[in-house]
Formats: C-alpha cells, sequence, structure tokens
C-alpha cells in the first residue's frame, strides 16, 4: 500500500470510530442547519477534526479542504480533500449508509482515495495507476454496455428545488431505458458501489469536491469513466458528474446535456 493512502486508511478508521460511536448514541448529535437540506452535526466536525489530526502527524505540511472547515494551508502540491461523514442525513435518522471520505490530490490530480462504510467495515480505496480495492481484493467497475436492465444511482436536487423540473424530465428519460434506480443519499458510498460493480451508473447534479474526489479515482482506477453532464472529462469542480461503464456514461450523458 501506498505510504500516503495507508496514512488515509488509518485516518479514515479513527473517524469511523467517532461516526460508529457518534451512531450509537444519536440523542446527543447537536444538529444545526448549514442551510436548507443541509445539516451538520457534533459528529462530522469531530470526524474531519480527527482526519485533519491524524494526517498533519505524518505531513504537517500538505493543504487541507474539508467540507466543514474549508481550506486550509498553502502547499499547492498535496491537498487532502475530506468529507468526514457523506449521508449525515441517513446518519441522523439512523439509516445505516453513510461513509468517511478522503482523497489526496497531487499537482492539482488525484492520487490516492479512501472511502470507509464504519457500519458495514468496508474500505474501498485506490492509488492511481495501481487499481482499485474492497477490503484488500482487487474490484472492478460493471462492463454494461446498454442501460437495459442496468442498475443505475442517482440523488434529487433537495438543496436546489429550482432544478426539480429539470431534473424530473432526465430522470423520466433514464428510467424508461434503465432496469432501476437507486437512490442512497451517500454520494461517495455510491461512487465506490460503481467501481465496485454494484452500481453500473451514477448521476448527480449539485456536488461539491468532497462528496465525488475519492469516488471519482476509486470508479477510474476501477476501470470506469467520469465525467460531468457534457461529457468532459474532468468533473471535480464541475458540480455535476456522471459516473460507470465507458458505454453506461456515454447514453447518460446523452440524456443529461
Amino acid at each position: 500500500m501506498h505510504p500516503m493512502l495507508n496514512i488515509a486508511v488509518r485516518a479514515a478508521r479513527v473517524a469511523g470510530n467517532i461516526i460508529a460511536r457518534g451512531f450509537e448514541n444519536r440523542d446527543d448529535l447537536d444538529t444545526q442547519a448549514k442551510g436548507k437540506n443541509d445539516f451538520v452535526t457534533k459528529i462530522d466536525k469531530e470526524a474531519e477534526q480527527a482526519i485533519i489530526s491524524k494526517i498533519k502527524q505524518s505531513y504537517p505540511d500538505h493543504a487541507f479542504y474539508g467540507e466543514e472547515s474549508g481550506k486550509q494551508g498553502d502547499d499547492e502540491t498535496f491537498t487532502w480533500i475530506i468529507d468526514p461523514l457523506d449521508g449525515t442525513t441517513n446518519f441522523i435518522k439512523g439509516i445505516p449508509h453513510f461513509s468517511v471520505s478522503i482523497a489526496l490530490l497531487h499537482k492539482g490530480r488525484l492520487d490516492q482515495a479512501v472511502v470507509f462504510d464504519p457500519i458495514r467495515g468496508e474500505l474501498f480505496t485506490a492509488s492511481k495507476g495501481a487499481g482499485a480495492q474492497l477490503n484488500g481484493y482487487r474490484i472492478r467497475a460493471s462492463k454494461a454496455k446498454d442501460l437495459d436492465q442496468t442498475i443505475l444511482g442517482t440523488a434529487f436536487p433537495f438543496k436546489q428545488p429550482e432544478q426539480l423540473e429539470q431534473y424530473t424530465r432526465q430522470f423520466t428519460q433514464i428510467f424508461s431505458k434503465a432496469g432501476d434506480i437507486r437512490r442512497s443519499g451517500s454520494a461517495a458510498l455510491d461512487m465506490a458501489y460503481v467501481a465496485a460493480g454494484r452500481l453500473d451508473g451514477y448521476w448527480e447534479r449539485g456536488v461539491q469536491p468532497w462528496d465525488i474526489a475519492a469516488g471519482e479515482l476509486l470508479v477510474r482506477e476501477a476501470g470506469g469513466l467520469v465525467t460531468d453532464f457534457a461529457g468532459n472529462n474532468d468533473p471535480l469542480y464541475a458540480g455535476e458528474m456522471v459516473a460507470g461503464s465507458p458505454r453506461v456514461v456515454q447514453q447518460l450523458v446523452k440524456h443529461l446535456k
């Protein structure tokens, strides 16, 4: 395992322990609203600080970009992108589907990735050029060629209701072609599931870099493709993304353009 990936895994496990304990005691979450349908708990904040602290022990000069704490540091070579608890609403409601997401950018390019499900104990990892793994075993994205009989993932624009009409049109077109569609509430886990071949494809608008950074590298290293809605290959800051087998992504983009 790459030494920086090893540190990211350790940080994800530390955060996962905090999250698992918090999940067992959800009466004391100190939940706050950051915006419409957008919540944060003290567990999100504690987990993010634990991740940053763990990584800083080995790499004190690296920069960080976290969902809760924003940007820290000015290192232009190494930047860690962190979502300490992707799926906070699920967490608050007691739905056991959420994850820790940690990615490392090296000179602006995705280099290392971890998505950790602390409830199932599933650890998805990837290093650039070295493939993607689930609990140490190699995973591969779906090889589906047509939308027919595929299982796809998506997310509703619940933070941007003004986009609902356009989303509904796109959803209807895709649903008529696909086998079925899931909406789970954790973009990071959905993309990890694409990397593992559990989902044949995934699309979402309104995403932030911390939502998709780790998942993007996982999918690419598992043989999948990740683009924005126009088919461009660098969606990290585009606010929208499509992931899946190359043929599935190509067909999804047709309906999303």
